[in-house]
């Protein structure tokens, strides 16, 4: 067992990349990652313990608010969580306070990966997508030197009552959305989306990707995809894709990313 410990859902990259900036800051880190069932969930062992989520509708992405009841973390140990958001914070480190009474949490904001809502570039606070990086990495930095000192939050992470509420109504959201998906013909069956995908939503028929309705819209297959073959609805077709730079989609299917 390392002796840090970072649980990370990741969609666009962006997330992943953080928890990859704090494990490099920390050293001897294990990244286990929530797009599935975490493999690991008994991390008693660890002195540290962190949590890396975006807001996705509101609340926690796809089935983390479920693994959370699995994991196991010693009494003694350090907790720490960050929010990654687009627009707002939401119910999600609040709810990971009441399982685990966080000793340090943060939110920061970065592109925005539901395209056919907002493009990626639209942020608050509004900054460009090479500023929004450059910041996740400063802050990074100083979230590592917190950690070490162990400094605590002076107050709990916000309810967000109208996030909660959102929250809850995602996923019917998120089932009428994945009605909308298509492929275009620059598709060349690479089958990466079907890898991707967390819920085995997508399966290749007559070397295409058809597309079910058990999706929590991380849409990864869309921004990952290396032709921008994957549309949802007419918005996302004249709008750039995004993905993290320093996230390959290969890391993204690791259930375990260890640092050193």
């Amino acid at each position: 067992m390392s002796k840090n410990v970072i649980f990370c859902y990741s969609g666009s990259g962006n997330c992943l990349d953080f928890a990859k900036n704090i494990a490099k800051g920390l050293g001897d880190t294990d990244i286990i990652m929530m797009r599935k069932a975490p493999v690991k969930t008994d991390v008693r062992d660890a002195e540290r313990v962190g949590f890396i989520v975006p807001c996705y509708g509101g609340g926690l992405p796809g089935d983390v608010e479920s693994f959370l009841g699995s994991i196991r973390i010693s009494p003694d140990a350090y907790t720490f969580a960050v929010g990654q958001y687009a627009g707002y914070l939401g119910c999600g480190l609040h709810k990971i306070d009441k399982q685990f009474k966080l000793d340090l949490w943060t939110g920061l904001s970065h592109q925005c990966s539901c395209i056919w809502l907002f493009p990626h570039q639209l942020m608050l606070p509004p900054v460009t997508p090479k500023m929004a990086q450059k910041r996740s990495e400063r802050m990074a930095k100083r979230l590592v030197k917190s950690i070490l000192a162990g400094e605590k939050s002076k107050k709990a992470p916000p309810k967000m009552g109208l996030n909660a509420l959102e929250s809850k109504v995602w996923p019917k959201l998120a089932v009428g959305k994945a009605k909308k998906f298509a492929v275009t013909d620059a598709c060349i069956g690479c089958h990466q989306c079907e890898k991707l995908c967390p819920k085995g939503n997508i399966r290749f028929v007559d070397g295409k990707p058809t597309f079910g309705t058990n999706c929590i819209q991380c849409l990864s297959c869309l921004q990952y995809c290396p032709k921008e073959a994957i549309t949802l609805t007419e918005k996302s077709v004249k709008r750039e894709h995004y993905h993290n730079p320093n996230v390959s989609a290969a890391e993204l299917m690791e259930s375990i990313i260890h640092i050193y």
